[in-house]
């Protein structure tokens, strides 16, 4: 029997689809789009299934993502598992799009160099992507400052011989949902640590870094922020917090800082768990905090194992903005009818990518081709085909 608080939850299940209820079965290769939103219903990866589904609040997507599921290095017949991305842009999409276009590549040269995945590969690979976009940004500077206040932050996630590696700079969050032993229900865990200054180790952490610095972490319109400019500690980008060569003219006024600095105010590298799969291990979130903003861990996790697995993704983006629409005390018809831009006044981008986990897939040696030949590679960017992001 559902209960009444569940049935609030999870009542997208039985309700008209997101923007437009269109009856998509996932047939698509490159997903679909109705309106703001775009949606991959289901698909199949290195171990189970997945669903996915990005829809739009500003006047440019910030939000990119990526599902790669085959050879993790650049070898036909080496590494196989499954990588996910979400890359949750702000300042404008040019970051995260950079970031979709090269993290998984030197995730995949550093793999082949070394043989293997490790949390030490997946550090270097966000660090070597920060170099290449710094590396654009001095290319770009003096014809397009603004690039040089881009930033993305960046989820990353790598499935393979039976290992879960989560790697994550900013505030998008992973969360799993585990079968516990003994109980009916499925519970969630957050993997993932976020870096953001509303939460008060993050600020910490940063004074400990800046200690010479009483003004890096400021309260701004009732918001904690480095700086006084930005919530997240971590990211991809943001050159003017990165290098004081960029934190000058003709960089806008509003990003320029009082004093030069000598050594970077935010950071890309990211925090790393790694764990093994177990057989209780039922699918993963991966999500932009947009989604987050509106649904808590349990409630996605109900979500998700309540519903069909095709469109679930959906479902989720779906009750998010239910909640966003309850807040403004308006109907979720109304705000479906409000276009983008003036959307990011009611929510934000989101981002969401479940990942279903068969345990005796995963648990798999990596060096058996089998499931690779049943399988062909999958590689799918969320937002689909590029004009997605300039046409609707």
């Amino acid at each position: 029997m559902v209960s009444t608080s569940l049935l609030r939850i999870i009542s997208p299940c039985w309700k008209p689809s997101v923007e437009g209820d269109s009856s998509g079965r996932g047939g698509d290769a490159s997903g679909r789009h109705d309106g703001l939103l775009w949606y991959k219903d289901t698909g199949s990866h290195y171990g189970g299934e997945y669903s996915m589904a990005v829809i739009q609040a500003n006047s440019l997507l910030e939000d990119h993502s990526q599902l790669e599921s085959g050879p993790l290095s650049t070898s036909d017949w080496g590494l196989q598992g499954t990588f996910v991305g979400i890359y949750d842009g702000h300042g404008g999409p040019e970051a995260a799009r950079f970031v979709n276009e090269q993290l998984f590549d030197n995730v995949k040269k550093y793999a082949s160099e070394n043989q293997g995945m490790s949390a030490d590969i997946i550090k270097k690979a966000f660090l070597a992507t920060e170099g290449e976009f710094l590396s654009l940004v001095k290319k770009q500077w003096l014809t397009k400052p603004q690039i040089a206040s881009v930033g993305s932050c960046c989820l990353v996630g790598v499935i393979c011989s039976g290992q879960l590696y989560i790697a994550n700079a900013g505030d998008s969050r992973v969360v799993l949902g585990r079968l516990e032993r003994g109980a009916k229900e499925i519970k969630a865990v957050q993997l993932s640590s976020e870096h953001n200054a509303s939460i008060e180790t993050v600020r910490e952490e940063l004074r400990l870094l800046h200690p010479d610095d009483p003004q890096i972490v400021v309260m701004k319109h009732k918001v904690w922020r480095v700086k006084g400019l930005i919530q997240v500690s971590r990211s991809i980008g943001d050159a003017y917090l990165k290098k004081a060569e960029f934190n000058k003219e003709p960089l806008l006024s509003k990003f320029r800082l009082p004093e030069p600095f000598d050594s970077p105010i935010l950071r890309a590298e990211p925090t790393i768990h790694v764990q093994r799969i177990h057989p209780q291990d039922q699918f993963l979130i991966f999500a932009s905090d947009g989604l987050w903003e509106h649904l808590s861990n349990q409630e996605a996790v109900d979500i998700v194992s309540n519903c069909p697995r095709n469109g679930v993704a959906r479902k989720l983006v779906k009750a998010a903005l239910c909640e966003a629409a309850k807040k403004r005390e308006m109907r979720y018809s109304d705000l479906k009818k409000i276009d983008r831009g003036v959307r990011r006044h009611f929510h934000d981008d989101i981002t969401v990518i479940v990942l279903f986990l068969d345990s005796h897939l995963l648990n798999r040696s990596s060096s058996s081709h089998l499931l690779t030949r049943r399988l062909p590679p999958v590689s799918i960017k969320g937002g689909g085909v590029p004009s997605f992001f300039h046409t609707i």
